[in-house]
């Protein structure tokens, strides 16, 4: 057993270990997951060293039968690109808990179980290379998710829980059918060894059976992305959530669809992923704009970021599709700055409405009076959310309108109105929510920011603040794994400049050289 491989088990020991514990004694229960999560987290920072060394290969790989037959095996590993997520996963996971310290007062045991539950599927689904042990992992994170809503969250609560759950399954269901078909095809779900056939011509799909694979995987990812018009699950499940359950949903769950794409949908169907890349973008743009649009008239705070979410996944997908360096270094490089941005902002919100107990905005008004700190930690959170220079999120917006407009201008034009946009409804409903007169539910009410808000809200201000500056502890590595993935469909590159303009053919012409 390797690092990884205790850093998979830990979460679930964790998980069962918290089971046991006697469900009176809730600080013992919060103490232990705090403790047992911080350890995760810390061991989590071993696995930096040796992945950096070689970012573009697999590192700390364990290969090992699980069941035989069908043939399924314990395969993970880590490249540059499931490293970051990874430590996502395994940093928030603490925070989250020391976030629902004081708020979750029922059902105790078992809300914090969840969670480690939770982290034990996010990190399986980021190092898996085997597609069913993809699919299993894909699988249990959706089980504490659902239990986190639908316990835990707001009035319409079951709602929310059923419809996220629906629709992720419907989406999960048909990637299974593809995989049993890949399977069919392959004799085996080793993912590594499936992309070595399809590079060597042992395995070959026809133009129909390439095509209709792919977008079995693609609608599972866009589906948990989410992408437009595939999205309207995302807005009811943060509502209703609880914060902690808002927190992991957006910074990491969301990026499981994105990963996949990265990961599956690009390098094993390289013909369909390009022939396909016009509507995905003009979907992702879409969503750009509507998400953006949407969010400016609500009148709910965790609405509003909820649409945020649909805005700034779309210059994910945008990247992801734009086939080139640029766009794929972007796109990865805004899944992390928005699971730290986002993630704050919906902490953020968390912290109001435990002071007021409500969402809407027009509730608040003149918010720095009573609470200077929280107004301006909720500024530069607001700043990074909207892309400000020297803040996390200008870096991957740029590279992915960069990637863009490499393929097509007006990609990169209409998206580039998403931005400007995201200026708009973040200050607005800051102005509206701390500047102004206070009312007085606000003055007896709120209160500024405690010693357990500090301290879970200061290593995400930080990271806004080391990502904008220090890009380049991250992109190195980033670089290398999509660089890899990249040259897999190199030797299709005949074919894909059918499907390509002439601006695209040359960049993957330039990426083969």
């Amino acid at each position: 057993m390797n690092l990884l491989d205790f850093l998979i088990a830990a979460p679930l020991v964790g998980f069962l270990f918290t089971l046991v514990l006697p469900k009176e004694n809730k600080g013992l229960i919060k103490m232990f997951t705090l403790v047992f999560s911080l350890a995760v987290f810390a061991a989590s920072l071993l696995l930096i060293g040796p992945a950096l060394e070689r970012p573009s290969a697999m590192t700390w790989v364990t290969d090992a039968p699980w069941i035989a037959s069908p043939a399924i095996r314990y395969h993970v590993g880590m490249d540059g690109v499931s490293l970051w997520l990874v430590l996502l996963s395994t940093f928030l996971t603490p925070i989250s808990i020391l976030l629902s310290w004081k708020y979750i007062d029922h059902r105790v045991k078992e809300f914090f179980a969840f969670l480690l539950l939770l982290e034990f599927g996010l990190i399986g689904v980021f190092v898996a290379l085997d597609l069913f042990l993809f699919y299993v992992f894909w699988e249990v994170c959706l089980v504490p998710m659902y239990f986190l809503i639908g316990i835990w969250g707001h009035d319409r609560r079951i709602y929310a829980a059923v419809k996220f759950f629906l629709y992720t399954m419907a989406g999960s269901v048909l990637m299974l059918v593809a995989i049993l078909y890949i399977y069919g095809k392959a004799g085996t779900f080793d993912y590594p060894a499936i992309l070595l056939m399809l590079e060597t011509g042992k395995l070959a799909f026809t133009h129909m059976e390439e095509t209709l694979l792919f977008l079995a995987f693609f609608l599972a990812f866009a589906i948990k992305v989410p992408l437009f018009p595939l999205h309207t699950w995302l807005p009811d499940a943060h509502v209703e959530a609880p914060t902690a359950g808002s927190v992991m949903l957006a910074a990491v769950m969301l990026k499981m669809g994105t990963y996949g794409l990265l990961r599956f949908c690009l390098p094993m169907f390289p013909v369909a992923s390009k022939e396909n890349a016009n509507w995905i973008a003009v979907l992702a743009i879409t969503g750009i704009i509507y998400g953006a649009l949407v969010a400016l008239v609500q009148p709910n705070m965790k609405k509003l970021v909820a649409y945020s979410s649909v805005s700034h996944l779309g210059f994910v997908v945008l990247g992801l599709f734009s086939g080139n360096q640029w766009g794929l270094d972007g796109a990865v490089y805004v899944m992390l700055a928005h699971g730290i941005s986002t993630g704050a902002l919906f902490m953020l919100v968390g912290f109001l409405y435990e002071r007021q107990h409500s969402l809407d905005i027009k509730d608040y008004g003149g918010v720095a009076t009573p609470a200077p700190w929280l107004s301006t930690v909720f500024l530069v959170t607001t700043l990074a959310s909207i892309g400000m220079p020297l803040l996390n999120n200008f870096i991957g917006e740029y590279l992915v309108l960069q990637g863009a407009a490499k393929i097509n201008i007006w990609w990169a034009v209409f998206a580039a109105t998403g931005v400007i946009l995201s200026a708009c409804y973040m200050l607005w409903m800051y102005q509206r929510t701390f500047y102004g007169e206070t009312p007085e539910s606000v003055k007896h009410h709120v209160h500024d920011l405690g010693a357990r808000e500090w301290a879970c809200i200061l290593p995400l201000l930080a990271l806004m603040i080391w990502m904008g500056v220090f890009a380049q502890t991250f992109l190195p590595s980033i670089g290398a794994s999509n660089k890899t993935i990249l040259d897999r469909t190199q030797p299709t590159r005949n074919e894909l400049r059918v499907a390509l303009p002439a601006a695209a053919s040359t960049e993957v012409a330039n990426h083969g050289r």
